[in-house]
């Protein structure tokens, strides 16, 4: 069954207390309307026979009637009797068919067939030896169907009542709700479009509020806990946005350092592979480029999304698998790369075998790339690259180890920031900065830590460092 919206729920909730309320007070006015109507039709009928004495005079002996006295005034008929009950002047009502006694001063309902009447009869002495009376006849048949009429309207008129206050009850209540409603329909945008520019706005409503002299409405948001909700909403979005585009801004420094240099040696090495006077002996080095450029390009794609992972959007592909031997086959692929440059760089394992690891293994592989490349790239020609990996009870422990110019120590806490450049001594035009910032968030996403020992002008030890407890065995 589909839930009842709250919105639906406090119309309803609205429309039925003011419906409830709506028909009691009707009852109340019906009730008490009907009495007084029966009671004025008496005192209209009582009223009208003592005024049409007026009409009746004595002249030579001869009652007299005037025209007056036939009129039906407020639907009360009159008519004359002797005191021997003989209608003399006057009309009867249609319908009345009955002759009643007569009882002096005295209203009576005379019930004939279906119709029910009031009758009044008023003795009026004419002269000292001869009386009169007036008879006033007025229905009560026809009174109450007028009454009927205004009850049938009144009950035609309820559902139009309850459905006028249905609607402004849904008005009220979405007017009250609207605030909830910008905040859902703001959240949901942000979902589809993930435009973190987006804001609800409330801040900037009662700021306006303020500024036109702190009336009460104004007043009245600043306290209201929804629009509260909705600043502090808006102030998390604020922070949410400063992060994103910060990624947002490392991504464009990455395409721009990374992906031209890497189109132009891919483009180049395709011209030169089609080129036939090439040699085989040049091809082949050629193809060893081509293939570790390709792999920079895959490592551009993977460091965009290694800035989504880093935001927590994206867990580790995490098995166990063999460090020993992929340390082996990275410092092996290094060693080879070292050679092709020509500078007399030479890269040696210190690698204790049969370690495994519960690690990513994509991510193993940057991180593990990237030091030894940074490695190289400040080495001194003829220098030597350090690799060691070794494990105790509980640690999984690898470096790398170079003998360039160091590190400065003011300058060892902001190697890990990206693209940080320590000095021009490390810097190198296609250098972004990037690899020792994905090298500590790896370390630090497989639970370990990586450190740097440094001195100028001796080199530079980066240790990383992985547990191997059992809770690590499963992510």
């Amino acid at each position: 069954m589909k839930k009842i919206s709250l919105k639906l729920k406090l119309t309803l909730l609205y429309t039925f207390f003011m419906s409830l309320l709506t028909c009691a007070a009707l009852a109340i006015l019906l009730s008490l309307s009907n009495r007084e109507l029966l009671s004025s039709a008496q005192t209209r009928l009582v009223t009208r026979v003592q005024e049409s004495a007026e009409h009746i005079a004595l002249r030579n002996g001869a009652i007299k009637i005037d025209s007056d006295f036939y009129s039906v005034v407020r639907d009360v008929y009159l008519s004359l009797y002797d005191s021997d009950m003989y209608f003399m002047y006057g009309r009867v009502p249609y319908g009345f068919n009955q002759q009643p006694e007569l009882a002096d001063g005295e209203v009576r309902t005379i019930r004939d067939g279906y119709r029910e009447w009031y009758v009044y009869d008023m003795s009026y002495r004419i002269s000292d030896d001869e009386t009169v009376y007036i008879r006033g006849v007025t229905s009560i048949t026809d009174a109450e169907e007028s009454f009927n009429v205004t009850i049938r309207f009144a009950l035609i008129i309820l559902p139009l009542m309850v459905l006028a206050t249905a609607v402004i009850g849904y008005r009220f209540t979405r007017r009250t709700l609207a605030p909830v409603r910008k905040i859902t329909d703001t959240v949901r945008k942000i979902r589809l479009d993930a435009d973190l520019s987006r804001r609800i706005g409330f801040g900037d409503e009662a700021q306006r509020a303020g500024d036109a002299g702190k009336t009460g409405k104004g007043k009245r948001k600043e306290r209201d806990e929804i629009y509260v909700l909705g600043r502090t909403f808006d102030e998390m979005l604020e922070e949410l946005e400063a992060v994103f585009r910060r990624e947002q801004q490392f991504t464009s420094d990455v395409s721009h350092e990374l992906r031209t240099p890497v189109s132009v040696i891919l483009a180049q090495c395709d011209g030169m592979l089609s080129d036939e006077s090439v040699s085989e002996a040049q091809k082949s080095q050629i193809m060893l480029i081509q293939r570790k450029a390709k792999g920079m390009a895959d490592m551009i794609s993977q460091l965009l999304f290694l800035s989504r992972a880093d935001q927590g959007r994206q867990p580790l592909n995490r098995e166990w698998i063999d460090i020993s031997e992929l340390t082996e086959m990275i410092t092996e692929e290094q060693r080879m790369l070292a050679e092709t440059e020509g500078r007399g760089v030479r890269v040696t394992g210190k690698i204790t075998p049969g370690i495994r690891a519960y690690v990513d293994e994509t991510f193993y592989i940057r991180m593990l790339v990237n030091l030894l490349s940074n490695a190289m790239r400040y080495s001194p020609e003829n220098g030597t690259i350090e690799v060691s990996l070794d494990q105790t009870d509980d640690t999984i422990t690898g470096s790398v180890r170079d003998h360039g110019p160091g590190i400065a120590a003011e300058a060892l806490p902001h190697i890990w920031e990206r693209f940080y450049q320590a000095d021009s001594s490390r810097t190198e035009s296609a250098h972004a900065g990037l690899g020792l910032s994905m090298v500590k968030w790896i370390a630090e996403a497989h639970g370990g830590t990586v450190t740097v020992e440094s001195e100028e002008e001796k080199g530079s030890r980066f240790t990383f460092c992985f547990p191997v407890e059992e809770k690590n065995k499963k992510i």
